[in-house]
């Protein structure tokens, strides 16, 4: 069945606008946005944007907050186009130079994520003055013509060594005359320290103990734990166990470093009040934030649990076929210290318990990295890895293969109680349960491969979801409980995605225009408006057009045809580049197994709003225009209903009479998102 295009004379009270006006307009957009996902069947929509990527307003900090001014734009911006979460990545504090997020560390917060902006208010004791916010950001850049911009880390850690130092001092200084503002923040900074700490053997150490380690990284002058004192690389080690040596030997340096100390405990204690605050933002809102649980950890981290990791062994990825080990040299978890006994944990256990309460301590969800790391991890040694002249790594020379086939030192199976594959039952899935989450709540990362103990576990005993990444497999046969994309932050934005590889993709079936034409149109009715779709998009996949910077209108024609199918689904997972059209050749926040100097850098717009109806309202649009979709997305939920029923023609009759309004609307809407002022 066709619906006609609305007319104005539904809209009378309207002003014709291209993008919803505040007030009435925007909440009758926002509401009818979210109606659309509701009769899609789609529950869950969550944009994926880590940290960094989020935007600046009214100053530029060189670097995104989750937690600052620029979060609450965006997340309003979400809601009001039907988002009801957002998927972080690792928010850690970043390791040396590495400036991705899955080397930082899994037990701590980045401290460049602290709004500087927040440190001038009364409720943070205006421990910054607005001249020096001012002096270390810089004013917005006006007329960029990009939607995007980038991450600048050399500024933005400067700018916050700067800014934190002067808000720490003034904090010290405000305390000795005891301001009421200072004398509260005091209160509550105490009350962090005391409680900092998940976990029974670190409870109100966990930060002391970090603040340490920064120290002695700056005595030894390298994070190397090699090259370290003996004493110092296993102080909290040695300490655990009762070593009166080490023992001492903390309290010594305790004491005559306790300001710095102090310095990071104050530095974390001002970010955390941030993520507080944001949360308390979020809950009024009802928008959640997916955490992102890394299935690694940085070397401060492995510093304090050193005794629960294998010396020398290394995880990384393996794939079959010809593709190359990824070395990831990332410490493995000893499976040997996993569990004592068949009810309580070891040192191992501990340490991946204060990972999962950190990562849920102030989000809703979680995202769980590489599924497999947790499961049957492939482990190398890295005193094997060998390269040849052209620096190849030369696969013969590395020892490694999964665990559970790996002997020990000793003879015996490296893992030879099988305490890997019960990490999911004994530790994850309980804590998942006292966040109040089910298994299928979270999202379990699982591209990957698959060996046997893996799915053994995984599907046969669990029976958990996986991540369906819709550029490589179809919607049409996947389970409602698995969480679909099409492409993540490690993808391309999926315009680009035609034109990666010499455009190789489109001889994929998924991207079949016959069908996606016949999955977005089973109603028998509109089979003539199938053909048509069909035949409008299939332009697209039989080449690709030498149009030079400028879209193919049949290629825009397919991604719509590729985010409808997606908005059929329950959980769905939209990345900011594809939501905002960033498009631009090689302009891409990170490819998997790639590496490259933009990737971990691209980010959103200080003015990415009205890029984005700009965008929409071009003459190559290349944003998501997300009324225009669900139009598409919930005909085809009609469709299927129908193509169900016993009665075709009387189901189609209910069903367009009760949803045509809402079907009119959302063609309004993405009729005005085009228009230009």
């Amino acid at each position: 069945m066709h619906i006609s295009p609305i007319q104005n004379r539904l809209y009378n009270n309207f002003s014709f606008q291209r993008r919803p006006r505040k007030g009435q307009e925007a909440e009758d957009y926002q509401k009818t946005i979210e109606k659309g996902f509701e009769v899609a069947g789609v529950k869950e929509r969550i944009a994926i944007t880590h940290g960094s990527v989020f935007p600046s307003v009214k100053r530029d900090s060189f670097i995104g907050s989750p937690y600052g001014e620029g979060a609450k734009e965006w997340i309003n911006f979400l809601i009001l186009n039907g988002f009801n979460g957002n998927q972080l990545g690792p928010n850690g504090e970043l390791s040396g130079k590495n400036i991705s997020p899955y080397n930082s560390s899994a037990l701590n917060e980045n401290p460049l994520f602290l709004d500087l902006k927040l440190l001038t208010t009364k409720e943070y004791g205006k421990l910054l003055t607005n001249k020096t916010y001012e002096y270390l950001t810089a004013p917005i850049k006006k007329n960029n013509p990009k939607n995007y911009t980038f991450t600048n880390f050399n500024e933005t850690s400067i700018a916050h060594y700067l800014g934190f130092n002067e808000a720490y001092n003034n904090f010290k200084q405000d305390l000795k005359r005891q301001t009421v503002e200072a004398t509260q923040l005091n209160k509550e900074f105490i009350e962090f320290k005391e409680s900092k700490g998940s976990s029974n053997i670190t409870k109100g150490q966990k930060t002391e103990e970090e603040g340490l380690y920064k120290i002695l990284v700056f005595e030894n002058q390298t994070e190397d734990l090699s090259k370290w004192d003996p004493l110092d690389a296993n102080l909290i080690a040695e300490k655990r166990k009762g070593n009166p040596k080490a023992i001492a030997h903390y309290e010594v340096l305790k004491k005559e470093y306790s300001d710095a100390i102090e310095r990071y405990q104050f530095e974390q204690f001002l970010i955390t009040k941030q993520i507080k605050e944001n949360k308390d933002f979020r809950d009024e809102h009802n928008f959640k934030y997916f955490s992102d649980l890394l299935v690694g950890c940085s070397k401060m981290d492995y510093w304090r649990y050193k005794d629960a990791f294998l010396d020398d062994y290394k995880m990384g990825s393996f794939e079959h076929g010809n593709t190359p080990y990824q070395l990831w040299s990332i410490p493995v978890i000893n499976p040997r210290k996993l569990f004592l006994g068949p009810n309580a944990l070891d040192i191992g256990g501990v340490f991946l318990t204060e990972k999962i309460e950190h990562a849920l301590e102030n989000c809703e969800n979680i995202r769980i990295d590489h599924v497999l790391g947790l499961i049957e991890p492939f482990i190398y040694k890295e005193s094997t890895v060998k390269y040849d002249d052209n620096g190849k790594q030369i696969k013969s020379e590395i020892y490694g293969n999964f665990v559970s086939k790996l002997p020990g030192d000793d003879g015996r199976p490296l893992d030879d109680y099988g305490s890997y594959p019960q990490i999911l039952e004994r530790i994850v899935l309980p804590i998942l349960k006292r966040h109040n989450l089910k298994p299928q709540d979270a999202v379990w990362e699982t591209i990957c491969c698959e060996p046997d103990k893996f799915k053994e576990v995984y599907y046969g005993r669990l029976n958990l979801p996986r991540i369906v990444q819709t550029e490589y497999s179809p919607a049409e046969k996947q389970g409602n409980e698995n969480w679909f994309l099409v492409g993540s932050h490690d993808s391309n934005p999926a315009i680009n995605m035609l034109r990666q590889d010499g455009g190789n993709i489109r001889n994929q079936n998924t991207w079949d225009a016959q069908y996606l034409a016949g999955y977005l149109h089973q109603d028998p009715a509109r089979a003539k408006e199938r053909d048509e779709f069909c035949q409008k998009i299939a332009n697209s996949i039989n080449g690709i057009p030498k149009l030079g910077n400028n879209l193919a209108k049949a290629d825009k024609e397919l991604i719509k045809a590729k985010f409808a199918e997606l908005f059929t689904k329950e959980k769905v997972m939209v990345s900011f580049a594809d939501i905002l059209g960033i498009t631009d050749k090689n302009i891409v926040y990170n490819i998997g197994g790639d590496k490259n100097d933009i990737y971990w850098k691209l980010r959103i717009a200080p003015d990415f709003i009205n890029k984005y109806y700009d965008n929409l309202s071009s003459d190559n649009p290349t944003a998501l225009n997300i009324p225009e979709v669900l139009k598409i997305a919930v005909q085809a939920k009609l469709d299927m209903q129908i193509a169900q029923s016993q009665n075709k023609d009387a189901t189609r009759k209910e069903l367009y009479e009760k949803y045509t309004p809402l079907i009119e609307k959302l063609d309004y809407y993405a009729e005005m998102l085009k228009e230009k002022e």
